[in-house]
């Protein structure tokens, strides 16, 4: 027994420990550290470094963790102050996703369940954000207004601490991994204007808008047209003051409608959709891809940016924390699916790009802002709000990194008599070195060198 375990414990410390022991016992490199409500201290195993230390708050925490084990019961504890983690967050969850992966036999859990129920079923109270609670038939307008409102009528200033400073929410657009991400989201909103080929007096519609980050961009650099909607009435305010703020207002706004009511026939030139097709749902992508081709001109263009479900993905899991905490309805499809629907809808699929390391990039960028504002965090939200987006953020690094989801920008265009009207390359999204132009700024006029 280690010297830190030498101490006189309560029943349930050793209980405790008795159960950090089974279920670790052949974790190996064990490189953590888990401390008790009392202060005793499990130590990594030796000759290793603990990468993090896992606290548990009061004596039923591990009841609560591990009596009914899973993804969302593990997350719960976490934002509900069960127990916390100082240290390497992603370590921690890497450790935690093992657990939950661990095939014991069954007298191995009977062993472990009686040693649980010997603790406390009671604990600290579960105050703060609760679980989504919606109603309605799924992806029904009614509820998907209920969906966004529980996700993003979180104040606009708590997301302001940990995104880039257009309040821009989904995957940037690195150059290198050191990149700051203001400049990898200017990359990729300029990056997607190229893709879209905007051009000065086109009508733009942009679903699912945000906070405005990439219609002002397309307004001020390539004086479009926009018009961005959005189900969240607290972010089409904020959306529409930073428009004013930027000058633009004559030429965008943000509504706060569902694209089901967007008309009439043929109004865009352009559609671009960044991290909304996640929460349409496999049952309306057909819905939702024919009311794309009937708001667009023909000739017209649908830039359709989507998290998928990727290749290493291990299939059904049970409800997600995410699931019933950030992100309710949202449902992920392969990218087969969601372009055998497109087409089947009339698009033509002329270019598919995959930003898969580039949003694991992006949520770590995210999480470090989220983590350095943790004070100022809670000036605006609660203690379990702000764990739930630092819990969700560690959690989907994990699985872009590990291929489990991915993300797909798709380029498809509504044929004009067969004609697709675009360039026969993609020169004009890469030139310059691969600087966008206005990435980083209006494009100044070459000065003629004096002589």
């Amino acid at each position: 027994m280690r010297a830190q375990e030498t101490l006189t414990h309560t029943g349930d410390v050793e209980t405790g420990l008795s159960i950090v022991r089974h279920l670790f016992s052949h974790y190996h490199p064990r490189n953590f550290r888990i401390r008790f409500w009392d202060g005793t201290a499990w130590e990594p195993e030796e000759g290793q470094h603990a990468r993090f230390t896992m606290v548990l708050r009061h004596p039923g925490a591990l009841r609560r963790m591990f009596l009914h084990a899973d993804e969302l019961r593990l997350g719960e504890a976490y934002i509900f102050d069960d127990f916390d983690i100082e240290g390497d967050f992603q370590a921690a969850l890497q450790m935690g996703e093992r657990l939950i992966s661990m095939k014991l036999s069954l007298a191995e859990r009977a062993y472990v369940a009686g040693l649980l129920l010997r603790l406390p079923s009671d604990g600290k109270a579960r105050t703060g954000r609760q679980a989504a609670a919606l109603d309605g038939g799924l992806h029904s307008k009614e509820r998907d207004r209920m969906a966004v409102t529980y996700h993003y009528d979180v104040p606009g200033d708590f997301f302001a601490l940990w995104l880039d400073r257009r309040m821009v929410y989904s995957c940037a657009y690195f150059k290198t991994p050191r990149e700051s991400l203001d400049a990898a989201q200017a990359r990729k909103l300029d990056y997607t204007s190229r893709k879209l080929r905007l051009r000065p007096g086109e009508r733009l519609l942009d679903i699912g808008c945000g906070w405005g980050g990439l219609i002002i961009h397309a307004a001020k650099r390539y004086r479009v047209h926009a018009l961005g909607v959005t189900l969240s009435g607290p972010q089409a305010a904020l959306a529409n003051e930073r428009i004013r703020a930027e000058g633009v207002g004559k030429l965008c706004r943000a509504d706060v409608m569902d694209y089901r009511d967007i008309g009439p026939e043929g109004s865009f030139d352009k559609i671009v959709s960044i991290g909304m097709v996640e929460h349409v749902g496999g049952s309306m992508l057909e819905r939702y891809f024919e009311t794309a081709f009937r708001l667009l001109k023909p000739g017209g263009v649908l830039l359709n940016h989507g998290i998928g479900e990727g290749i290493a993905n291990p299939g059904e899991r049970g409800t997600s924390f995410s699931d019933r905490y950030l992100f309710p309805d949202t449902e992920l499809v392969p990218i087969g699916t969601t372009v055998d629907i497109a087409e089947e809808c009339g698009f033509e699929v002329r270019d598919v790009e995959s930003l898969r390391e580039h949003y694991a990039l992006t949520l770590r960028a995210w999480l470090k802002g989220l983590e350095r504002n943790h004070a100022r965090a809670l000036r605006f939200v609660d203690e379990a709000t702000y764990r739930t987006w630092r819990l969700c953020h560690a959690g989907a690094a994990m699985n872009f990194d590990s291929g489990r989801h991915t993300v797909y920008q798709v380029l498809l265009v509504k044929p004009d008599n067969g004609a697709a009207g675009l360039p026969l390359t993609r020169g004009d999204w890469y030139s310059r070195g691969g600087l966008p132009r206005g990435a980083f700024g209006a494009t100044a006029p070459r000065r003629r060198r004096s002589r």
